[in-house]
């Protein structure tokens, strides 16, 4: 069967949704005001994760924590990063090779005369930090976190928050 570049380039599209409706990673979106998140989260947390603000390097809790667990969204809950796929990056933030799948959104960062990528909650659009093309095999990329934007959890408490 022989397909259109029309219906090529539609299918390249759409492919990412259709996929990830498929495998359950499809997030649920939430919406609050300025004001209902002041209220929400810490005043870092909200100077971090709304107005896209950064940690001191190696001020962060978890930039030095090699347990074994999830870390969740700090704003809205949603598991973002495995501990498996962290790893030493000796810049003083949490980095991570790979994000777990449709739950970080990437957009362009044109702030401090730079162009990066800034990663953002796909549930709740929260800064999270930055991703880079210098990490690790076999992604090759550095998701730099912010702590502040993150909870961790360990391993056996979050597989009994997960229903069979």
């Amino acid at each position: 069967m022989k397909i259109s570049n029309a219906a090529f380039a539609a299918m390249l599209l759409f492919a990412p949704a259709l996929i990830g409706a498929q495998e359950g990673t499809k997030v649920e979106k939430i919406h609050k005001t300025e004001a209902e998140w002041k209220k929400i989260l810490t005043p870092e947390e909200y100077r971090i994760m709304r107005t896209q603000g950064t940690e001191i390097a190696c001020s962060g809790a978890y930039w030095q924590n090699h347990d074994d667990g999830v870390y969740r969204c700090a704003a809205c809950g949603l598991e973002i990063f495995d501990s498996k796929d962290k790893f030493e990056s000796h810049t003083g933030w949490p980095s991570f090779m790979r994000s777990i799948e449709g739950h970080v959104t990437e957009k362009t960062d044109n702030s401090f005369g730079m162009a990066r990528t800034e990663i953002n909650c796909a549930r709740c659009d929260g800064h999270l930090g930055h991703v880079f093309e210098d990490g690790p095999r076999p992604t090759g990329l550095r998701y730099c976190l912010n702590s502040v934007a993150l909870k961790f959890v360990p391993r056996a408490e979050a597989n009994k928050d997960k229903k069979p």
